[in-house]
Protein backbone atom coordinates (compact mmCIF):
# COMPACT_ATOMS: atom_id res chain seq x y z
CA UNK A 1 0.00 0.00 0.00
CA UNK A 2 1.51 3.33 -1.07
CA UNK A 3 2.03 5.97 1.56
CA UNK A 4 4.17 9.02 2.25
CA UNK A 5 6.31 10.03 5.21
CA UNK A 6 7.85 13.40 6.06
CA UNK A 7 11.01 14.40 7.87
CA UNK A 8 13.02 17.60 8.11
CA UNK A 9 16.11 15.77 6.86
CA UNK A 10 16.32 12.47 4.98
CA UNK A 11 19.79 10.89 4.99
CA UNK A 12 20.36 8.04 2.55
CA UNK A 13 23.30 6.02 3.87
CA UNK A 14 24.30 4.94 7.38
CA UNK A 15 28.09 5.20 7.25
CA UNK A 16 30.44 7.72 8.85
CA UNK A 17 29.21 10.65 6.75
CA UNK A 18 25.49 10.11 7.27
CA UNK A 19 25.70 9.29 10.98
CA UNK A 20 27.96 12.21 11.85
CA UNK A 21 25.76 14.66 9.95
CA UNK A 22 22.66 13.46 11.80
CA UNK A 23 24.37 13.77 15.17
CA UNK A 24 25.29 17.39 14.47
CA UNK A 25 21.78 18.57 13.56
CA UNK A 26 19.78 20.59 16.10
CA UNK A 27 17.72 18.43 18.44
CA UNK A 28 14.42 19.83 17.11
CA UNK A 29 15.18 18.70 13.53
CA UNK A 30 13.54 15.36 12.71
CA UNK A 31 15.90 13.13 10.79
CA UNK A 32 15.66 9.69 9.15
CA UNK A 33 18.72 7.62 8.25
CA UNK A 34 18.17 4.90 5.64
CA UNK A 35 20.38 1.82 5.35
CA UNK A 36 20.15 -0.71 2.51
CA UNK A 37 20.92 -3.53 4.89
CA UNK A 38 21.81 -3.42 8.57
CA UNK A 39 23.49 -0.32 9.99
CA UNK A 40 26.97 -1.86 9.69
CA UNK A 41 26.69 -2.88 6.04
CA UNK A 42 28.58 0.09 4.56
CA UNK A 43 32.27 0.67 3.89
CA UNK A 44 32.97 2.60 7.12
CA UNK A 45 32.62 -0.52 9.27
CA UNK A 46 35.34 -2.29 7.27
CA UNK A 47 37.88 0.56 7.07
CA UNK A 48 41.08 -0.71 8.68
CA UNK A 49 43.72 1.99 8.38
CA UNK A 50 42.68 5.24 10.02
CA UNK A 51 42.18 8.95 9.45
CA UNK A 52 44.76 11.54 8.42
CA UNK A 53 45.01 14.55 10.74
CA UNK A 54 47.61 17.10 11.80
CA UNK A 55 48.13 16.18 15.47
CA UNK A 56 51.84 16.59 16.16
CA UNK A 57 54.12 19.62 16.47
CA UNK A 58 56.52 18.09 13.93
CA UNK A 59 53.70 18.04 11.37
CA UNK A 60 51.86 21.02 9.88
CA UNK A 61 48.74 21.90 7.92
CA UNK A 62 50.95 23.09 5.05
CA UNK A 63 52.78 19.74 4.95
CA UNK A 64 49.53 17.77 4.90
CA UNK A 65 48.13 20.05 2.19
CA UNK A 66 51.26 19.70 0.09
CA UNK A 67 51.31 15.89 0.40
CA UNK A 68 47.67 15.77 -0.71
CA UNK A 69 48.33 18.04 -3.70
CA UNK A 70 51.29 15.91 -4.79
CA UNK A 71 49.31 12.66 -4.50
CA UNK A 72 46.40 14.25 -6.41
CA UNK A 73 48.64 14.71 -9.47
CA UNK A 74 47.84 18.36 -10.05
CA UNK A 75 44.06 17.99 -10.02
CA UNK A 76 43.15 18.66 -6.38
CA UNK A 77 40.94 21.68 -5.73
CA UNK A 78 43.38 23.42 -3.39
CA UNK A 79 40.74 25.40 -1.44
CA UNK A 80 38.97 22.09 -0.66
CA UNK A 81 42.25 20.53 0.48
CA UNK A 82 43.11 23.38 2.84
CA UNK A 83 39.50 23.56 4.05
CA UNK A 84 39.57 19.86 4.98
CA UNK A 85 43.05 19.64 6.47
CA UNK A 86 42.64 22.75 8.61
CA UNK A 87 39.64 21.11 10.30
CA UNK A 88 41.29 17.75 10.99
CA UNK A 89 42.07 18.40 14.65
CA UNK A 90 38.48 19.53 15.26
CA UNK A 91 37.24 16.28 13.71
CA UNK A 92 39.42 14.16 16.01
CA UNK A 93 38.25 16.15 19.04
CA UNK A 94 34.59 15.72 18.07
CA UNK A 95 34.96 11.98 17.54
CA UNK A 96 36.57 11.63 20.96
CA UNK A 97 33.69 13.52 22.58
CA UNK A 98 31.37 10.96 20.98
CA UNK A 99 33.36 8.16 22.61
CA UNK A 100 35.75 6.99 19.88
CA UNK A 101 39.00 5.72 21.42
CA UNK A 102 42.12 6.12 19.30
CA UNK A 103 45.36 4.28 20.04
CA UNK A 104 47.89 6.12 22.20
CA UNK A 105 51.64 5.68 22.33
CA UNK A 106 52.72 2.86 24.61
CA UNK A 107 56.07 4.42 25.54
CA UNK A 108 54.61 7.28 27.61
CA UNK A 109 53.14 7.57 31.13
CA UNK A 110 49.43 6.90 31.39
CA UNK A 111 48.19 10.46 31.88
CA UNK A 112 46.08 12.99 30.02
CA UNK A 113 49.05 14.27 28.02
CA UNK A 114 49.85 11.01 26.25
CA UNK A 115 50.22 11.39 22.49
CA UNK A 116 48.33 9.50 19.81
CA UNK A 117 50.04 6.56 18.18
CA UNK A 118 50.31 7.80 14.61
CA UNK A 119 51.09 5.55 11.66
CA UNK A 120 52.64 6.30 8.29
CA UNK A 121 50.92 5.53 4.98
CA UNK A 122 51.73 6.01 1.31
CA UNK A 123 52.14 9.61 0.10
CA UNK A 124 52.45 11.11 3.59
CA UNK A 125 55.65 12.90 4.66
CA UNK A 126 54.86 12.52 8.38
CA UNK A 127 53.23 10.04 10.72
CA UNK A 128 49.72 11.47 10.89
CA UNK A 129 47.28 8.55 10.73
CA UNK A 130 45.25 8.33 13.92
CA UNK A 131 43.72 4.88 14.35
CA UNK A 132 42.11 2.30 16.58
CA UNK A 133 44.33 -0.73 16.00
CA UNK A 134 43.53 -1.95 12.46
CA UNK A 135 39.75 -1.61 12.83
CA UNK A 136 39.31 2.15 12.94
CA UNK A 137 36.19 2.14 10.79
CA UNK A 138 34.51 -0.40 13.03
CA UNK A 139 35.37 1.59 16.15
CA UNK A 140 33.94 4.78 14.65
CA UNK A 141 30.85 3.09 13.20
CA UNK A 142 29.94 1.34 16.46
CA UNK A 143 30.25 4.52 18.53
CA UNK A 144 28.34 6.76 16.10
CA UNK A 145 25.60 4.14 15.67
CA UNK A 146 25.22 3.89 19.43
CA UNK A 147 25.00 7.70 19.73
CA UNK A 148 22.39 7.81 16.94
CA UNK A 149 20.25 5.16 18.68
CA UNK A 150 20.31 7.30 21.81
CA UNK A 151 19.22 10.47 20.00
CA UNK A 152 15.46 11.00 20.00
CA UNK A 153 15.21 13.07 16.80
CA UNK A 154 17.06 10.44 14.72
CA UNK A 155 15.03 7.59 13.20
CA UNK A 156 17.07 4.61 11.93
CA UNK A 157 15.37 2.69 9.10
CA UNK A 158 17.05 -0.48 7.80
CA UNK A 159 16.34 -2.57 4.68
CA UNK A 160 15.55 0.60 2.67
CA UNK A 161 16.78 1.26 -0.87
CA UNK A 162 16.43 4.67 -2.49
CA UNK A 163 14.87 4.37 -5.94
CA UNK A 164 14.96 7.95 -7.21
CA UNK A 165 14.73 11.51 -5.93
CA UNK A 166 11.50 13.51 -6.09
CA UNK A 167 12.20 16.80 -7.84
CA UNK A 168 9.85 19.75 -8.14
CA UNK A 169 11.16 22.54 -10.40
CA UNK A 170 14.81 22.93 -9.35
CA UNK A 171 14.40 21.59 -5.83
CA UNK A 172 14.68 18.12 -4.30
CA UNK A 173 11.69 17.53 -2.02
CA UNK A 174 12.19 13.88 -1.13
CA UNK A 175 12.81 10.38 -2.47
CA UNK A 176 11.00 7.19 -3.38
CA UNK A 177 12.23 4.42 -1.11
CA UNK A 178 11.84 0.65 -1.42
CA UNK A 179 11.34 -1.33 1.77
CA UNK A 180 13.01 -4.62 0.82
CA UNK A 181 11.32 -6.46 3.71
CA UNK A 182 7.79 -5.63 2.48
CA UNK A 183 8.48 -4.80 -1.22
CA UNK A 184 6.57 -1.53 -0.78
CA UNK A 185 7.72 1.81 -2.20
CA UNK A 186 7.16 4.87 -0.01
CA UNK A 187 7.42 8.54 -0.95
CA UNK A 188 9.52 10.24 1.74
CA UNK A 189 9.39 14.03 1.82
CA UNK A 190 12.07 16.22 3.42
CA UNK A 191 13.26 19.79 3.62
CA UNK A 192 16.75 18.50 2.86
CA UNK A 193 17.88 15.19 1.38
CA UNK A 194 21.43 13.96 1.98
CA UNK A 195 23.13 11.37 -0.22
CA UNK A 196 25.81 9.51 1.75
CA UNK A 197 25.72 6.18 -0.06
CA UNK A 198 29.43 5.53 -0.62
CA UNK A 199 31.22 4.74 -3.85
CA UNK A 200 30.90 2.44 -6.83
CA UNK A 201 33.73 -0.08 -6.51
CA UNK A 202 31.32 -2.98 -7.04
CA UNK A 203 31.54 -2.03 -10.71
CA UNK A 204 34.70 -4.14 -10.74
CA UNK A 205 35.09 -7.90 -10.50
CA UNK A 206 37.63 -7.60 -7.67
CA UNK A 207 36.95 -5.07 -4.92
CA UNK A 208 37.78 -4.49 -1.28
CA UNK A 209 34.32 -2.97 -0.71
CA UNK A 210 31.17 -4.59 0.69
CA UNK A 211 28.39 -5.56 -1.70
CA UNK A 212 26.46 -2.31 -1.21
CA UNK A 213 29.08 -0.15 -2.96
CA UNK A 214 26.98 0.06 -6.12
CA UNK A 215 27.14 3.77 -6.89
CA UNK A 216 23.52 4.41 -5.91
CA UNK A 217 23.90 8.03 -4.83
CA UNK A 218 25.92 9.00 -7.90
CA UNK A 219 23.44 7.45 -10.33
CA UNK A 220 20.37 8.78 -8.51
CA UNK A 221 21.80 12.32 -8.32
CA UNK A 222 22.76 12.20 -12.01
CA UNK A 223 19.23 11.20 -12.98
CA UNK A 224 17.92 14.10 -10.87
CA UNK A 225 20.07 16.61 -12.78
CA UNK A 226 23.34 16.90 -10.83
CA UNK A 227 26.75 17.21 -12.44
CA UNK A 228 29.35 14.55 -11.80
CA UNK A 229 33.12 14.92 -12.03
CA UNK A 230 36.31 12.86 -12.37
CA UNK A 231 34.81 9.36 -12.30
CA UNK A 232 37.71 8.10 -14.42
CA UNK A 233 39.79 8.08 -11.24
CA UNK A 234 39.05 4.73 -9.60
CA UNK A 235 41.54 3.85 -6.90
CA UNK A 236 42.70 0.26 -6.79
CA UNK A 237 44.02 -0.75 -3.39
CA UNK A 238 47.31 -2.55 -4.03
CA UNK A 239 46.88 -5.25 -1.40
CA UNK A 240 43.70 -7.27 -1.18
CA UNK A 241 44.09 -10.79 0.23
CA UNK A 242 44.28 -13.37 -2.54
CA UNK A 243 42.60 -16.52 -1.26
CA UNK A 244 39.64 -18.56 -2.58
CA UNK A 245 37.88 -18.36 0.80
CA UNK A 246 38.50 -14.65 1.43
CA UNK A 247 36.05 -12.37 -0.34
CA UNK A 248 37.16 -8.74 -0.55
CA UNK A 249 39.41 -8.76 2.53
CA UNK A 250 41.68 -5.74 2.54
CA UNK A 251 45.23 -5.88 3.85
CA UNK A 252 45.62 -2.40 5.30
CA UNK A 253 48.21 -0.02 3.90
CA UNK A 254 49.38 0.56 7.46
CA UNK A 255 51.32 -2.73 7.20
CA UNK A 256 53.51 -1.13 4.56
CA UNK A 257 53.68 1.97 6.76
CA UNK A 258 55.18 -0.24 9.48
CA UNK A 259 57.74 -1.86 7.21
CA UNK A 260 56.00 -4.61 5.21
CA UNK A 261 57.62 -5.21 1.83
CA UNK A 262 56.20 -6.41 -1.49
CA UNK A 263 57.92 -9.36 -3.12
CA UNK A 264 57.69 -11.72 -6.06
CA UNK A 265 57.24 -15.47 -5.34
CA UNK A 266 61.03 -15.73 -5.37
CA UNK A 267 61.27 -13.29 -2.46
CA UNK A 268 62.70 -10.49 -4.63
CA UNK A 269 61.51 -6.96 -3.83
CA UNK A 270 60.31 -5.02 -6.87
CA UNK A 271 59.01 -1.64 -5.67
CA UNK A 272 62.52 -0.06 -5.58
CA UNK A 273 62.49 -0.42 -9.38
CA UNK A 274 59.30 1.64 -9.69
CA UNK A 275 59.50 4.53 -7.22
CA UNK A 276 61.91 6.19 -4.80
CA UNK A 277 59.40 5.81 -1.95
CA UNK A 278 59.28 2.07 -2.64
CA UNK A 279 56.35 0.43 -0.78
CA UNK A 280 55.21 3.85 0.50
CA UNK A 281 54.68 5.28 -2.97
CA UNK A 282 51.15 6.56 -3.75
CA UNK A 283 48.63 3.79 -4.25
CA UNK A 284 48.24 4.21 -8.01
CA UNK A 285 51.95 3.64 -8.51
CA UNK A 286 52.03 0.61 -6.22
CA UNK A 287 48.92 -0.90 -7.85
CA UNK A 288 50.34 -0.40 -11.37
CA UNK A 289 53.67 -1.88 -10.32
CA UNK A 290 51.94 -5.01 -8.99
CA UNK A 291 49.77 -5.21 -12.11
CA UNK A 292 52.90 -4.87 -14.29
CA UNK A 293 54.79 -7.62 -12.48
CA UNK A 294 51.80 -9.98 -12.50
CA UNK A 295 51.32 -9.54 -16.25
CA UNK A 296 55.06 -9.66 -17.01
CA UNK A 297 55.58 -12.94 -15.15
CA UNK A 298 52.09 -14.44 -15.52
CA UNK A 299 51.52 -14.41 -11.76
CA UNK A 300 48.21 -14.86 -9.97
CA UNK A 301 49.42 -12.70 -7.08
CA UNK A 302 52.43 -11.12 -5.37
CA UNK A 303 53.33 -11.21 -1.67
CA UNK A 304 53.32 -8.78 1.25
CA UNK A 305 55.81 -9.64 3.98
CA UNK A 306 55.95 -8.20 7.52
CA UNK A 307 57.37 -11.34 9.14
CA UNK A 308 60.65 -9.54 9.88
CA UNK A 309 58.91 -7.36 12.49
CA UNK A 310 58.46 -8.45 16.11
CA UNK A 311 55.50 -10.83 16.35
CA UNK A 312 54.02 -9.06 19.41
CA UNK A 313 54.10 -5.75 17.54
CA UNK A 314 52.35 -7.27 14.52
CA UNK A 315 49.65 -9.00 16.59
CA UNK A 316 48.92 -5.93 18.73
CA UNK A 317 48.84 -3.40 15.90
CA UNK A 318 47.10 -5.56 13.30
CA UNK A 319 44.84 -7.96 15.22
CA UNK A 320 42.13 -8.05 12.56
CA UNK A 321 44.52 -8.85 9.71
CA UNK A 322 46.40 -11.37 11.86
CA UNK A 323 43.24 -13.20 12.95
CA UNK A 324 41.66 -13.30 9.49
CA UNK A 325 44.81 -14.56 7.80
CA UNK A 326 45.42 -17.12 10.56
CA UNK A 327 41.86 -18.44 10.06
CA UNK A 328 42.92 -19.22 6.48
CA UNK A 329 46.18 -20.89 7.52
CA UNK A 330 48.46 -17.90 6.99
CA UNK A 331 50.54 -16.68 9.95
CA UNK A 332 51.65 -13.18 8.96
CA UNK A 333 54.27 -13.16 11.72
CA UNK A 334 55.99 -16.09 10.03
CA UNK A 335 55.22 -15.92 6.30
CA UNK A 336 54.23 -13.51 3.52
CA UNK A 337 50.61 -12.85 2.52
CA UNK A 338 49.41 -13.37 -1.09
CA UNK A 339 47.86 -10.13 -2.39
CA UNK A 340 46.36 -8.61 -5.56
CA UNK A 341 45.06 -5.11 -6.39
CA UNK A 342 41.31 -4.53 -6.06
CA UNK A 343 38.94 -1.64 -6.74
CA UNK A 344 38.83 0.33 -3.54
CA UNK A 345 37.74 3.98 -3.78
CA UNK A 346 35.78 6.21 -6.16
CA UNK A 347 37.67 9.52 -6.26
CA UNK A 348 35.10 11.37 -8.38
CA UNK A 349 31.41 11.78 -7.77
CA UNK A 350 28.64 14.36 -7.53
CA UNK A 351 29.90 17.95 -7.72
CA UNK A 352 29.37 19.80 -4.41
CA UNK A 353 30.48 23.03 -2.76
CA UNK A 354 32.09 23.52 0.65
CA UNK A 355 28.72 22.96 2.34
CA UNK A 356 28.21 19.61 0.58
CA UNK A 357 25.40 21.23 -1.44
CA UNK A 358 24.77 19.89 -4.95
CA UNK A 359 23.38 21.63 -8.05
CA UNK A 360 19.83 20.74 -6.97
CA UNK A 361 18.43 22.86 -4.16
CA UNK A 362 17.74 20.85 -1.04
CA UNK A 363 20.10 18.01 -2.04
CA UNK A 364 23.39 17.50 -0.20
CA UNK A 365 25.99 14.90 -1.13
CA UNK A 366 28.79 13.88 1.25
CA UNK A 367 31.41 11.19 1.69
CA UNK A 368 32.60 8.97 -1.15
CA UNK A 369 29.49 9.82 -3.21
CA UNK A 370 30.68 13.43 -3.59
CA UNK A 371 33.40 15.13 -5.58
CA UNK A 372 34.69 17.93 -3.36
CA UNK A 373 38.00 18.24 -5.19
CA UNK A 374 39.98 16.98 -2.17
CA UNK A 375 41.31 13.85 -3.85
CA UNK A 376 42.09 15.12 -7.34
CA UNK A 377 43.42 12.36 -9.58
CA UNK A 378 44.42 10.10 -6.69
CA UNK A 379 43.17 9.92 -3.11
CA UNK A 380 45.96 10.06 -0.56
CA UNK A 381 45.64 7.32 2.04
CA UNK A 382 43.29 8.02 4.97
CA UNK A 383 42.05 11.38 3.69
CA UNK A 384 38.63 9.89 2.96
CA UNK A 385 37.42 9.52 6.56
CA UNK A 386 38.57 13.10 7.17
CA UNK A 387 36.51 14.27 4.18
CA UNK A 388 33.42 12.44 5.49
CA UNK A 389 33.46 14.28 8.80
CA UNK A 390 34.50 17.71 7.50
CA UNK A 391 31.69 17.89 4.96
CA UNK A 392 29.13 16.24 7.24
CA UNK A 393 29.80 19.01 9.75
CA UNK A 394 29.56 21.69 7.06
CA UNK A 395 26.34 20.26 5.60
CA UNK A 396 24.71 19.94 9.03
CA UNK A 397 25.45 23.61 9.77
CA UNK A 398 24.17 24.70 6.35
CA UNK A 399 20.96 22.68 6.66
CA UNK A 400 20.33 24.06 10.15
CA UNK A 401 20.87 27.61 8.93
CA UNK A 402 18.47 27.22 5.97
CA UNK A 403 15.44 26.03 7.95
CA UNK A 404 12.72 26.32 5.25
CA UNK A 405 9.44 27.50 6.74
CA UNK A 406 7.32 24.66 5.39
CA UNK A 407 7.57 21.05 4.29
CA UNK A 408 6.13 19.83 0.99
CA UNK A 409 3.10 17.76 2.04
CA UNK A 410 1.75 16.60 -1.31
CA UNK A 411 4.06 14.04 -2.87
CA UNK A 412 3.54 11.95 -6.00
CA UNK A 413 2.87 8.33 -5.14
CA UNK A 414 4.61 5.34 -6.68
CA UNK A 415 2.69 3.77 -9.57
CA UNK A 416 3.43 0.08 -10.07
CA UNK A 417 0.06 -0.82 -11.56
CA UNK A 418 1.53 -1.85 -14.93
CA UNK A 419 4.40 -4.02 -13.73
CA UNK A 420 4.45 -7.69 -12.83
CA UNK A 421 6.66 -10.12 -10.95
CA UNK A 422 9.51 -11.44 -13.04
CA UNK A 423 10.29 -15.04 -13.80
CA UNK A 424 13.47 -13.98 -15.66
CA UNK A 425 15.81 -12.96 -12.83
CA UNK A 426 18.60 -14.71 -14.71
CA UNK A 427 18.81 -11.47 -16.72
CA UNK A 428 19.88 -9.60 -13.59
CA UNK A 429 22.43 -12.23 -12.55
CA UNK A 430 23.91 -12.43 -16.04
CA UNK A 431 24.28 -8.66 -16.37
CA UNK A 432 25.86 -8.40 -12.91
CA UNK A 433 28.60 -10.82 -13.91
CA UNK A 434 29.03 -9.37 -17.37
CA UNK A 435 29.25 -5.75 -16.21
CA UNK A 436 31.83 -6.37 -13.49
CA UNK A 437 33.98 -8.55 -15.72
CA UNK A 438 33.82 -6.01 -18.54
CA UNK A 439 34.86 -3.12 -16.28
CA UNK A 440 37.76 -5.15 -14.83
CA UNK A 441 39.09 -6.17 -18.24
CA UNK A 442 38.47 -2.96 -20.21
CA UNK A 443 38.31 -0.07 -17.71
CA UNK A 444 40.79 -1.30 -15.10
CA UNK A 445 44.25 -0.28 -13.93
CA UNK A 446 45.57 0.15 -17.51
CA UNK A 447 43.24 1.34 -20.31
CA UNK A 448 43.29 2.07 -24.03
CA UNK A 449 41.00 3.95 -26.41
CA UNK A 450 39.92 0.75 -28.13
CA UNK A 451 39.05 -0.97 -24.85
CA UNK A 452 37.13 2.07 -23.62
CA UNK A 453 35.13 2.41 -26.84
CA UNK A 454 34.23 -1.28 -26.76
CA UNK A 455 33.23 -1.04 -23.11
CA UNK A 456 31.04 2.02 -23.78
CA UNK A 457 29.12 0.26 -26.54
CA UNK A 458 28.65 -2.89 -24.50
CA UNK A 459 27.47 -1.02 -21.39
CA UNK A 460 24.99 0.93 -23.52
CA UNK A 461 23.42 -2.36 -24.68
CA UNK A 462 23.32 -3.58 -21.08
CA UNK A 463 21.63 -0.37 -19.97
CA UNK A 464 18.94 -0.76 -22.63
CA UNK A 465 18.16 -4.27 -21.41
CA UNK A 466 18.29 -3.30 -17.72
CA UNK A 467 16.04 -0.26 -18.19
CA UNK A 468 13.53 -2.32 -20.15
CA UNK A 469 13.52 -4.85 -17.30
CA UNK A 470 13.07 -2.00 -14.79
CA UNK A 471 10.01 -0.69 -16.63
CA UNK A 472 8.30 -4.06 -16.95
CA UNK A 473 8.85 -5.82 -13.63
CA UNK A 474 8.52 -5.33 -9.87
CA UNK A 475 11.67 -3.73 -8.54
CA UNK A 476 14.10 -5.34 -6.09
CA UNK A 477 17.38 -4.40 -4.46
CA UNK A 478 19.52 -6.35 -6.99
CA UNK A 479 17.69 -4.68 -9.89
CA UNK A 480 18.03 -1.19 -8.40
CA UNK A 481 21.72 -1.70 -7.70
CA UNK A 482 22.34 -3.07 -11.20
CA UNK A 483 20.46 -0.14 -12.75
CA UNK A 484 22.55 2.32 -10.74
CA UNK A 485 25.86 0.57 -11.27
CA UNK A 486 25.39 0.31 -15.04
CA UNK A 487 24.69 4.06 -15.09
CA UNK A 488 27.81 4.85 -13.07
CA UNK A 489 29.89 2.48 -15.23
CA UNK A 490 28.75 4.41 -18.31
CA UNK A 491 29.72 7.69 -16.61
CA UNK A 492 33.12 6.27 -15.63
CA UNK A 493 33.78 5.28 -19.22
CA UNK A 494 32.59 8.64 -20.59
CA UNK A 495 34.92 10.45 -18.19
CA UNK A 496 37.81 8.18 -19.19
CA UNK A 497 37.17 8.81 -22.89
CA UNK A 498 37.23 12.57 -22.29
CA UNK A 499 40.70 12.46 -20.72
CA UNK A 500 43.34 12.34 -23.44
CA UNK A 501 46.29 11.87 -21.10
CA UNK A 502 47.50 9.70 -18.24
CA UNK A 503 47.23 11.28 -14.80
CA UNK A 504 47.04 9.83 -11.31
CA UNK A 505 44.77 6.79 -11.25
CA UNK A 506 43.88 7.05 -14.94
CA UNK A 507 46.47 5.42 -17.18
CA UNK A 508 45.71 5.22 -20.91
CA UNK A 509 48.34 3.38 -22.94
CA UNK A 510 47.39 5.43 -26.02
CA UNK A 511 48.05 8.68 -24.11
CA UNK A 512 50.87 7.79 -21.68
CA UNK A 513 52.00 11.39 -21.08
CA UNK A 514 50.51 13.95 -18.70
CA UNK A 515 49.22 17.22 -20.15
CA UNK A 516 50.72 20.47 -18.88
CA UNK A 517 47.25 21.79 -17.99
CA UNK A 518 45.30 19.88 -15.36
CA UNK A 519 41.55 19.99 -16.01
CA UNK A 520 38.61 18.32 -14.30
CA UNK A 521 36.29 16.08 -16.28
CA UNK A 522 32.78 17.35 -15.56
CA UNK A 523 29.70 15.82 -17.18
CA UNK A 524 26.44 17.77 -17.25
CA UNK A 525 23.09 15.92 -17.49
CA UNK A 526 20.45 17.15 -19.93
CA UNK A 527 18.11 18.04 -17.05
CA UNK A 528 20.68 20.04 -15.06
CA UNK A 529 19.02 22.91 -13.13
CA UNK A 530 22.08 25.02 -14.00
CA UNK A 531 21.69 24.71 -17.78
CA UNK A 532 19.85 28.02 -18.02
CA UNK A 533 21.75 29.72 -15.22
CA UNK A 534 24.71 32.07 -15.44
CA UNK A 535 25.44 31.72 -11.73
CA UNK A 536 28.54 29.57 -12.19
CA UNK A 537 30.52 27.88 -14.99
CA UNK A 538 29.21 24.35 -15.47
CA UNK A 539 32.63 22.85 -16.13
CA UNK A 540 34.40 24.16 -13.02
CA UNK A 541 34.28 23.05 -9.40
CA UNK A 542 32.56 25.53 -7.04
CA UNK A 543 34.53 28.36 -5.46
CA UNK A 544 35.21 28.35 -1.72
CA UNK A 545 34.64 31.18 0.69
CA UNK A 546 37.95 31.42 2.57
CA UNK A 547 36.30 33.28 5.45
CA UNK A 548 34.28 30.22 6.48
Amino acid sequence: MNQSLHYDVLIIGSGAAGLSLALQLPSDVSCAILSKGNLASGSTFWAQGGMAAVLHDRDSIDAHVNDTLVAGAGLCHEPAVRYSVSRSRNVVDWLMTQGVEFDLREDQPDDEFREFHLTMEGGHSHRRIVHSADRTGRAIAEVLTARAKETSNIHLLTERCAVDLIREADRCVGAWVLNTATNEVTAMGARAVVMATGGASKAYQYTSNPDGASGDGIAIAWRAGCRIANLEFNQFHPTCLYHPKAKSFLITEALRGEGAILTLPSGERFMPRFHEQEELAPRDIVARAIDHEMKRLGLECVYLDISHRDSHFVKSHFPTVYARCLSLGIDITQEPVPVVPAAHYTCGGVVVDQHGASDLQGLYVIGETACTGLHGANRMASNSLLECFVYATAAAAHIAAQRPSSVQKSLPLWDDSLVRSSDENVVIKHNWRALRGLMWDYVGIVRSERRLQYARGTVKLMQDEINDFYRRFVISRPLLELRNLSQVAALMIDCALHRKESRGLHFNSDYPDTNSLAENTILVPANSPLKNSLASPLLKLPRYDSSI
